[in-house]
């Protein structure tokens, strides 16, 4: 049974209704437009309505990480756009993320009122994170990611990533009790750019990612409360064949569902109506009793 955590003022974890967590991009590089906003009146505008909608926590990134791109932009330009877009939210009752991998970035964010770090390298990318983290007493999403691939099942890959993040953490004093962990999908593919891109020559990148939400319950043993990020992912375009991120978001509540039935603790989103739905649906009708599959 996965123990709680905590995001800020909020609880995540068992015993807790599955929490979401709204993407905000001020990125526009970001692989879906529709998620974009640039402008200080969008973005706040933007912020109101996911909180109206059912969101508990919004997720700000400045900078892309889609694997599959090289979008990286200089730590001032990032920065820059974190603390504009914290700005422009002030005095907005929610808990508030910055999805970054860098120190400096997450630095300046849990300055301006975030509270949450969302590091998509778990640790790994900046050697200062972690004592960022611990030194402003802030909470921590580590998501899965490795420089080489092992060769074992997927599911059994990422959960040697997280445990490396968790040991990463431990080190640098961060509470355990503040860390979530995500299992990273989209990030492993047979080739990719970027800091964020975990290299695997297994299967293509799709079915290991269907795979790992397949198995999810298996990263049970790691103790910490799970998030699962997959809204509109390339993922669900190569199953459904659609190229266009716009037109992905009923492949996105099935997996959400799916998801949630096999032991997510929170969401992180695009779509905070339709998601919340989705995910109050398969709360109700699969969490009835064990969900950790067996996997040798």
């Amino acid at each position: 049974m996965r123990r709680t955590a905590r995001l800020g003022r909020l609880q995540v974890g068992h015993g807790f209704p599955v929490r979401i967590m709204a993407a905000v991009n001020v990125s526009p590089e970001s692989f879906y437009k529709g998620s974009v906003a640039t402008a200080a009146g969008a973005i706040a505008s933007g912020v109101r309505d996911a909180i109206e909608r059912g969101a508990e926590v919004i997720d700000i990134g400045a900078m892309s990480t889609a694997p599959y791109l090289k979008n990286e932009i200089t730590e001032e330009v990032e920065i820059e756009r974190i603390t504009a877009a914290l700005r422009a939210i002030e005095g907005l009752k929610v808990v508030v993320s910055v999805d970054t991998m860098r120190a400096s970035v997450a630095e300046r964010a849990l300055n301006n009122g975030a509270s949450v770090v969302n590091d998509v390298s778990g640790l790994k990318n900046d050697a200062r994170m972690a004592k960022v983290v611990k030194d402003h007493g802030a909470s921590l999403l580590g998501m899965a990611h490795s420089a080489a691939s092992s060769g074992a099942k997927p599911i059994l890959q990422v959960r040697s990533a997280l445990r490396r993040t968790l040991l990463l953490a431990d080190r640098a004093g961060i509470q355990e009790e503040k860390i979530l962990l995500d299992p990273g999908i989209g990030f492993f593919r047979e080739e990719g750019a970027g800091r964020a891109y975990s290299p695997q020559g297994l299967m293509p990148w799709h079915e290991w990612d269907v795979r790992v939400l397949a198995d999810l319950g298996v990263l049970e043993a790691l103790g910490r409360p799970l998030c699962v990020g997959l809204s509109r992912k390339s993922f669900l375009g190569e199953i459904l064949d659609l190229d266009d991120p716009a037109d992905r978001l009923y492949g996105s509540l099935a997996a959400t569902a799916i998801a949630v039935a096999n032991g997510a603790d929170m969401v992180r989103t695009h779509d905070v109506r339709e998601t919340l739905q989705a995910v109050r649906v398969a709360e109700a009708i699969t969490r009835r009793g064990p969900r950790a599959p067996k996997v040798s």
